[in-house]
């Protein structure tokens, strides 16, 4: 097991399902096993942290003396959640970084969980030394999305939310819409690539990276989709939101407030 000092918990909030593990911020792999209770519904802030507590518990006694960090399907700024598409209308301008500080009694580092997700790949995956845009897709409850330029993440964007038919497109093309509508994987595909057509056009990204937990799956709808830039799985696939927010216990001081919308 790495020392202490090279070792964070991270907690990775989605709207389906909330996961944890104990990360080694040398490698970016998971030392401990990965643990998941499901979201609970509603996503109330309450039930959020009660959960969040039950999976600290799940991890252990050596999970609490480590840096804590927090990923959150919300746009994050300040600490405050600015939006909720997929979790309980009472996050929205809701100071939640200081809630789960006050809740746990303990100091966190508090992220969008798409981004989260960017930083693992920026730090220690596909997107390490890549030149130009790199673009990740998180494909599960919604679609979450990060920008990595230039070694560096552009928080809270949120292309989940470009419309499509006067909706999300998330409501459209996201994993969960396979299930609800009932459809086959080809055709899935068929919606995802209208959605990656329209990000190519907007943003012209140099490589496409896809997340999220349906990239457990890839061959059966990655091969079905075609793109100008590279197109590939997110090395950390779904354990990416814990390994960014793990991964945020290492980063300086003025990345965190630029991540976090603080001034300087």
């Amino acid at each position: 097991m790495a020392k202490s000092e090279n070792r964070a918990v991270g907690v990775d909030v989605g709207g389906t399902g909330m996961k944890a593990g104990i990360v080694d911020l040398d490698s970016g792999e998971l030392l401990s096993d990965r643990v998941r209770i499901d979201t609970p519904d509603g996503g109330h802030p309450a039930d959020v942290l009660a959960t969040v507590q039950a999976l600290l518990d799940l991890l252990g006694e050596e999970a609490d003396e480590l840096p804590l960090g927090i990923c959150f399907p919300t746009i994050v700024k300040g600490g405050r959640t600015l939006s909720a598409a997929n979790v309980s209308k009472e996050w929205i301008g809701f100071e939640a970084e200081k809630f789960f500080e006050d809740g746990l009694g303990r100091d966190i580092h508090f992220v969008n969980d798409a981004d989260a997700a960017g930083l693992a790949e920026l730090r220690y995956g596909g997107a390490k030394g890549r030149a130009g845009l790199t673009i990740l897709t998180t494909l599960g409850t919604g679609i979450g999305s990060a920008f990595l330029f230039e070694g560096k993440l552009v928080p809270n964007t949120e292309l989940g939310h470009l419309l499509w038919n006067g909706e999300s497109i998330e409501r459209y093309a996201a994993a969960t819409a396979r299930e609800r509508d009932g459809l086959s994987w080809e055709e899935w595909a068929q919606r995802l690539q209208k959605f990656y057509d329209h990000v190519e056009f907007l943003f012209s990204p140099d490589l496409i990276l896809v997340g999220g937990g349906v990239s457990k799956n890839p061959e059966k709808f990655m091969p079905l989709i075609t793109t100008r830039a590279e197109f590939t799985t997110a090395t950390h696939r779904n354990n990416a939101g814990i390994i960014g927010a793990a991964s945020l216990a290492k980063t300086d001081d003025e990345y965190l407030r630029e991540l976090s919308g603080a001034p300087a």
